[in-house]
């Protein structure tokens, strides 16, 4: 009898563990097919809407004058860029002052000078712009964010009769260090893969990093004002636009985050104050994180093993391999980067994971540029 029920249990996580596999596999499929990189670069719609591009700053960060300044070398006839920035005295403002003074046949400017409608600094960032946007189509996007010169044509190529938003999550590349590989491994084939996943069955959510907004839609909501209903905008910017009845659609190829180096103790701490956050605004959906990465798959697979007596290192490595060898094609097929180190990274992010995860159940402070905050907080009203 006790045969019995080892050889039914070893059925059962094996049979879970074979599910868990073809659900990475079948997300891995969907980035193919939707994150390929296109050959040519989109031409601009000749009924182009007027677009504004809005971009929070603070502080210098990795390749901001690169990033920054592709904002001022879109291929697009009716484009303004307004650069917002909190403070005069931010060493940001001398790098934004050149590039709009070297570019003076763009439509640019800078507004130095939040509005403190939250507890969230980059939405306070952005409201002055939103504000002095002269067109109807408006786009929030990251300081780092390197826009490819069909930037904006690609955003509106994503939108759709029943589109309220359209996203695009960051594709990181050009890293300077090891720990910056590691952030590679996390925000491409892992993270960039759930959120294709999640849009191809129409569930899917905002990612700040880059927002493409039409200002009705999102004034019938409360304006951007109502952003600080919870504490990331792209967590209000989800509710508010599901609520109008509409969807949020992702960009297909999602548009660069240049690196450079990154500090262990930077990549660790946004995985977490990020997992906080969708704890706290989306429990439902965060609950079920914890089957993505490959460390359910392999636990399953080496208890498997164990019941039916087979070599359980051997069993776990294998596992890990048919998944990790997934992740490579991944990035190799849509030319993201990929080093001979990047896999050890994989494995590196799936010890991490777990821990992040539970942490986000149990813990609700962080720190968002030197700013202390919490989730606790259901609503962050005007200061």
């Amino acid at each position: 009898m006790a045969g019995a029920d080892t050889t039914l249990l070893a059925c059962g996580t094996r049979l879970i563990c074979i599910v868990l596999i073809l659900l990475n596999f079948v997300s891995i499929g969907i980035a193919i097919r939707r994150a390929r990189p296109r050959r040519h670069p989109l031409p601009p719609p000749s009924d182009a809407p007027g677009v504004t591009i809005v971009r929070p700053v603070c502080g210098i960060d990795n390749f901001c004058n690169e990033t920054l300044g592709s904002s001022l070398h879109l291929d697009y006839p009716a484009c303004e860029v307004i650069f917002c920035c909190a403070r005069a005295t931010d060493p940001v403002v001398d790098v934004v002052r050149k590039l709009i003074a070297a570019h003076p046949h763009v439509d640019a400017k800078l507004i130095i000078g939040d509005e403190k409608v939250s507890a969230n600094p980059k939405l306070n960032n952005c409201v002055r712009g939103w504000d002095a946007a002269k067109y109807e189509w408006i786009v929030l996007a990251d300081s780092n964010v390197l826009m490819p010169k069909d930037y904006i044509q690609r955003m509106l190529a994503s939108w759709r009769p029943t589109t309220g938003l359209v996203c695009s999550m960051p594709q990181g590349s050009q890293p300077q260090n090891l720990w910056a590989e590691l952030e590679i491994a996390i925000l491409n084939t892992y993270q960039a893969r759930w959120q294709y996943s999640a849009d191809g069955i129409g569930v899917g959510f905002a990612q700040g990093k880059n927002m493409l907004w039409r200002r009705d839609i999102l004034d019938a909501g409360g304006g951007i004002r109502a952003l600080a209903a919870e504490i990331a905008e792209d967590a209000a910017s989800t509710k508010l636009v599901r609520r109008a009845g509409l969807k949020i659609n992702l960009v297909d190829s999602p548009f660069e985050q240049p690196l450079g180096k990154r500090p262990f103790r930077d990549v660790w701490f946004r995985q977490i104050r990020w997992a906080r956050m969708r704890r706290k605004t989306f429990p439902f959906h965060y609950a079920p994180e914890i089957l993505a990465g490959a460390a359910l798959p392999v636990i399953l697979a080496s208890y498997t093993a164990h019941l039916l007596g087979w070599n359980v290192a051997l069993v776990a490595g294998l596992t890990l391999a048919l998944l990790y060898s997934a992740e490579t094609i991944l990035a190799i097929a849509n030319r993201w980067y990929f080093s001979w180190r990047l896999p050890f990274f994989f494995l590196l992010r799936d010890l991490m994971l777990p821990v992040i995860y539970f942490d986000a159940w149990l813990v609700d402070d962080f720190i968002w540029r030197g700013n202390s905050m919490s989730v606790r907080e259901e609503k962050h009203p005007s200061a």
